[in-house]
């Protein structure tokens, strides 16, 4: 499967009648926040592909088009707060970002540690039915200390790093940090890719056999 993560920026390379050509072998396109709903409903009609996405902190409330308001992008699955399995793959996500003012779409670090303890239980029970917890984690913000800065908006969140090293997804897929020279796109945490798609990253994923456990 080749997953197209995007976030933060609308870049031309995608916003193009070329586009079709360009990412035509795309299966799934994941959005991490702060996008233009008209952004992500474009890529998924030009590639004909299913969206799933979590909000940013800077992601509109309302979205006025000529064919109607948006409060989220038409068609696509939000999975904040959700744990659910598509085409085979388990998916979890948490949208957001630390709260540094008052609005919609940021949280104190409590607030996220009670989102993420809330999907344990699901969480488990897919350990014990599909043999492992999770596959890719979607998010807006990075774990605590992978990617982040030390600014309040922009640091990462403890509860997160917890989630990942504890259920052990095989990626992890955040935006809001900006990309800057030099900067690493991708780390380890353990066994997981941890992937910043500022812009947006091409991915290749090997869905799970069906049966195969999860190492240990």
């Amino acid at each position: 499967m080749v997953i197209l993560s995007v976030s933060d920026i609308v870049r031309p390379a995608l916003y193009s009648k070329t586009t079709p050509q360009r990412f035509a072998d795309v299966d799934l396109v994941i959005g991490c926040g702060d996008l233009p709903y008209y952004y992500l409903e474009f890529i998924a009609d030009a590639l004909n592909a299913p969206v799933m996405y979590v909000h940013g902190n800077h992601d509109a409330l309302k979205e006025y088009r000529d064919d109607g308001t948006r409060s989220a992008p038409m068609g696509a699955v939000n999975v904040h707060r959700r744990v659910m399995m598509h085409e085979g793959i388990i998916f979890a996500g948490l949208e957001g970002s630390m709260r540094y003012r008052d609005g919609k779409y940021m949280y104190t670090d409590r607030q996220m540690w009670l989102m993420v303890f809330l999907m344990v239980p699901k969480l488990i029970w897919n350990r014990l039915l599909h043999g492992r917890f999770i596959d890719i984690l979607v998010t807006h913000s990075p774990p605590a200390g992978i990617h982040d800065r030390a600014d309040l908006p922009h640091q990462g969140f403890s509860a997160i790093h917890w989630l990942i090293q504890t259920f052990r997804p095989r990626i992890h897929v955040h935006g809001h940090i900006r990309l800057m020279h030099g900067d690493a796109i991708e780390a380890m945490l353990g066994k997981t890719r941890i992937i910043n798609t500022y812009g947006y990253q091409r991915i290749e994923f090997e869905r799970e056999q069906q049966g195969k456990k999860a190492d240990e």
